[in-house]
């Protein structure tokens, strides 16, 4: 019997992986939580007492800013170190042999730390919009917008992750790079408030247009700058993984 005839359905294994991926964390999950929700927190109370002179628009960007920094801290550092760990460690070969793909496991990888970042995304949306008096008006096109905020930081992180040498170079360009994208454009702070340059980088940013799609679904007005925000994210995931399956090394011989 072949090794293909033997290897379980695709959902099967995915789930599999998912299930693995997260028993891994059964031990820290809390770490996770606290860091990706109390960090964006103080940076959002912090970031609000000059937003309030300033207007609503401001304090809704710094909310919906601090909503991308808190799925960037839950999912793009954290992916990054699991991959190096993963490459350093030997379990990238372990997976290798296995009747698996490469692909099904970054799958789950994403899928995994999106579950485990989530608790710190509600968390932060209902504590910051309490703290900043923000009323919210969520739209069920929400439900598109959450998945396709989180998949372009999970795609940065992984690039970063099959890319360096070390884990001490990886944990480094993951912070670097966190509050690179933070900075790049309205993510923090208003359009207003920046120089041209920076907003016109943000264009293609996927941390600015994230945070200015949550802002839309979340407390609105929408308009038809949401499906640019959304094709750009979805353009810029794509480009990204596209990237990591190319490095990531991953023996032929095994896979399915």
């Amino acid at each position: 019997m072949s090794t293909r005839s033997k290897a379980h359905s695709y959902p099967v294994q995915l789930v599999d992986l998912v299930l693995i991926e997260l028993s891994n964390w059964r031990w820290s999950w809390r770490s996770i939580v606290v860091v990706s929700a109390l960090v964006p927190l103080f940076s959002m109370v912090g970031l609000s007492v000059y937003a309030r002179d300033l207007g609503s628009e401001a304090l809704h960007t710094v909310f919906s800013g601090s909503l991308v920094m808190s799925l960037m801290f839950g999912n793009l550092g954290n992916i990054q170190s699991h991959l190096v760990f993963m490459r350093f460690q030997g379990t990238l070969e372990y997976f290798a042999t296995l009747p698996i793909h490469k692909h099904t496991l970054m799958l789950a990888i994403i899928i995994a730390f999106f579950l485990l970042s989530f608790p710190a995304l509600l968390t932060l949306l209902i504590i910051g919009s309490a703290l900043l008096e923000i009323s919210l008006a969520p739209h069920p096109l929400l439900l598109l917008v959450i998945p396709l905020c989180v998949l372009p930081m999970s795609a940065v992180g992984a690039l970063i992750g099959v890319s360096v040498r070390n884990p001490q170079e990886g944990g480094s360009l993951s912070v670097l790079t966190t509050f690179l994208l933070a900075g790049l454009g309205p993510v923090l702070f208003p359009a207003e408030r920046l120089p041209g340059l920076l907003n016109h980088i943000g264009v293609i940013n996927p941390a600015a247009r994230a945070a200015s799609a949550l802002r839309q679904t979340l407390i609105g007005p929408r308009s038809e700058q949401i499906a640019l925000d959304l094709t750009i994210l979805f353009g810029f995931t794509l480009c990204i993984f596209y990237v990591v399956g190319k490095k990531l090394d991953w023996r032929a011989g095994h896979t399915l």
